[in-house]
């Protein structure tokens, strides 16, 4: 495992000009901005961790504290599509590969480490392609949440979809019981990739289904990837306005 580690390039996209929280991956916890919090997780799994931004503020602020970033475009749809442009510039200015690149989000400031090192245990099994994280839910209510992404597992713990709508559908049973009645899981949305695997699914136009749920992972499965996932039961906090901040602090 620890050779797969090494072997492993971690990428944190973080852009300056979020529309619910300009500015979001500068913001102090605990003194220091979020993405120094997000880095320091990812730099305690993989040797080789970047932030990957478009934003010289964001640059300047990962050298500060001694971290490494690379300059992307501006214009990229999602996170996935800014790790693989900065994987490509990254693999140039190191003039080597990796086997697995993995791309943690600049907002998850309270990530676990064991979650970014499960995701690469994954791919000891050859044939896995992509990797992501679910977590059980625990109240029943959450379930109908739409911002909180349900996927439902196969028998080999891979994907079977990805939703907003409460799945599966526990037909006859009342709301408050589905919890007890089914397992739900909780999209983490953490994704490591083989690189070449990378490259391609950032080359495949948007599906149905992906605009259908502003989904992206949605895409790789229409196109017939295979995205194994892992369980964990660590309960990370996402930041995703300024009100989610505010909670945190105080916590």
């Amino acid at each position: 495992m620890k050779e797969l580690q090494d072997e492993t390039l971690i990428l944190i996209p973080s852009r300056y000009a979020s529309t619910r929280f300009p500015g979001k991956p500068l913001v102090e916890i605990a003194g220091r901005p979020m993405v120094e919090h997000v880095y320091e997780k990812a730099a305690a799994v993989s040797p080789f961790v970047y932030v990957a931004t478009d934003d010289a503020r964001i640059r300047a602020a990962v050298e500060a504290f001694g971290g490494r970033a690379v300059m992307t475009s501006a214009s990229h749809r999602s996170g996935t599509d800014r790790c693989a442009e900065a994987y490509g510039k990254v693999k140039e200015a190191l003039g080597r590969d990796f086997k697995v690149v993995v791309n943690v989000q600049g907002d998850e400031p309270f990530i676990a480490p064991e979650q970014i090192s499960a995701l690469i245990a994954r791919f000891e099994e050859p044939e896995v392609e992509i990797a992501t994280l679910a977590k059980p839910f625990e109240k029943n209510e959450e379930i109908f949440d739409s911002n909180k992404v349900k996927v439902v597992l196969s028998a080999r713990s891979t994907a079977l979809y990805f939703s907003r709508c409460p799945i599966p559908y526990c037909r006859g049973v009342v709301q408050d019981g589905w919890l007890a009645r089914a397992p739900y899981y909780k999209h983490v949305g953490m994704y490591a990739y083989r690189p070449e695997v990378l490259k391609a699914i950032t080359a495949l136009p948007p599906g149905v289904l992906e605009q259908t749920e502003s989904l992206e992972q949605l895409r790789w499965l229409e196109n017939g990837y295979t995205i194994a996932v892992s369980i964990t039961h660590h309960e990370s906090i996402g930041i995703d306005t300024p009100e989610d901040l505010k909670k945190i602090k105080c916590l």
